[in-house]
C-alpha cells in the first residue's frame, strides 16, 4: 500500500506520519485488505491528515462516490483492526456499547463493537450515521467527544485507546435519513466526497479487471458518466448510478453472461420503473451493442 500511495502523489510529509503512526500504535492484528482501491489524491491527503490529527472523520456525499471504500482503505494504511457498524433502524445503546448475557454458569457482559473498538484501538466505520436513532446517538455523542470515554451501565466507565479513530459515512435521500445534528457534526471534520473522475474510473476498472480491453474500458467508463450525466439532468433517478452494480456487472460478462444482460442486472433493473427502465437501456446500447458477447471483451 505505500507503493499505492507514492503513485498517488501523496506528500512525504504525510507518508512519514502514516510510518511514525504505526510505529507508535504497532498492532497485533492485521488489517483487512479492501477489495477495491480508492483513487484522488486530494481526499486521501485530506483523510490521512485527519487520521493523524487523532480527528474523527465524517466522508458524506452521493452514492458512488467511494465513502466506504476509503473508510476501509484507512484502516488497512494505518494497519489496524476495523469494526463497520450500520446504523439500521435496530441498532440502539446495547448493541453499540454490550449487554448482560448468560454464559451456562453466570451473567456476564458482552461487549459490543463500540467497546471492542476502543479497547483495541481499532477504526469504527459508523455506516450511514444519519439514520442512526436517538439512543444510539447517546453513545455516539460520549465517545466521540474531547474525553474519549465511554460509559458502560453497572460496570463503570473505559478509556478509548489512543489509537482509535471513528470514520462516519453518510448520504441523503435514502429512506430513514435524516439531517445530522449540530452536536454530532461538531465532532467530526468533514470530507465532502467528489463523484470519481473518468480517469480514475477508468484506473478502477484496470485494477479491477485487467484484462479487459481498452476499447471496452474506456466505453464502460463512458457508459458510467453518461449515465451520471442523465441522473444530473434529473432524466432518470439516482438507481442508475450504482458503481457496486456496474462493477458486478462487468464481472458477470468476465464469467460468460452477455454484455446486455449483466448490465440489465446490475445496472437497468435496480430501477422499478419501467419507463425509466427503457431510458436506461437507450443509454446502454449507445455505448454496447446489444450482439456484442462476453468473450470479445476480454483478453
Amino acid at each position: 500500500m505505500a507503493d499505492f500511495l507514492t503513485e498517488e502523489h501523496i506528500s512525504k510529509q504525510l507518508l512519514e506520519g502514516i510510518a511514525a503512526y504505526k510505529k507508535k500504535y504497532p498492532s497485533n492484528a492485521d488489517a483487512v485488505r479492501p477489495k477495491y482501491p480508492y483513487y484522488g489524491r486530494k481526499i486521501w491527503e485530506e483523510a490521512i491528515s485527519a487520521v493523524l490529527s487523532g480527528a474523527n472523520l465524517l466522508l458524506e456525499g452521493p452514492k458512488a462516490t467511494g465513502k466506504n471504500v476509503l473508510a476501509e482503505n484507512l484502516a488497512y494504511v494505518f494497519n489496524r483492526p476495523s469494526w463497520d457498524i450500520s446504523f439500521h433502524i435496530n441498532i440502539d445503546a446495547s448493541y453499540l456499547i454490550g449487554t448482560d448475557t448468560f454464559d451456562g454458569s453466570k451473567v456476564v457482559f458482552r461487549k459490543g463493537p463500540v467497546v471492542l473498538c476502543a479497547e483495541n484501538g481499532g477504526f469504527g466505520i459508523l455506516d450511514e450515521i444519519n439514520m442512526a436513532k436517538n439512543e444510539a446517538l447517546v453513545v455516539l455523542h460520549e465517545i466521540l467527544d474531547y474525553r474519549h470515554t465511554i460509559s458502560i451501565p453497572g460496570y463503570g466507565s473505559i478509556d478509548v485507546n489512543p489509537a482509535t479513530r471513528f470514520l462516519a459515512t453518510m448520504n441523503y435521500g435514502y429512506a430513514g435519513t435524516r439531517e445530522l445534528n449540530e452536536a454530532l457534526a461538531s465532532r467530526f471534520v468533514i470530507i465532502s466526497m467528489p463523484q470519481i473522475s473518468m480517469e480514475n474510473l477508468e484506473r478502477l476498472l484496470l485494477y479491477t479487471f485487467p484484462s479487459l480491453k481498452p476499447k471496452w474500458m474506456e466505453q464502460f467508463a463512458l457508459l458510467f458518466e453518461d449515465l451520471r450525466k442523465k441522473v444530473e439532468a434529473a432524466e432518470i433517478s439516482q438507481h442508475a448510478v450504482d458503481l457496486r452494480g456496474f462493477l458486478d456487472a462487468i464481472r458477470l460478462m468476465q464469467n460468460g453472461l452477455a454484455p446486455s444482460e449483466a448490465l440489465e442486472m446490475g445496472i437497468t433493473n435496480k430501477s422499478f420503473d419501467s419507463c425509466e427502465r427503457r431510458l436506461i437501456d437507450d443509454v446502454i446500447q449507445s455505448r454496447i451493442p446489444e450482439t456484442l458477447e462476453s468473450r470479445s471483451l476480454f483478453g
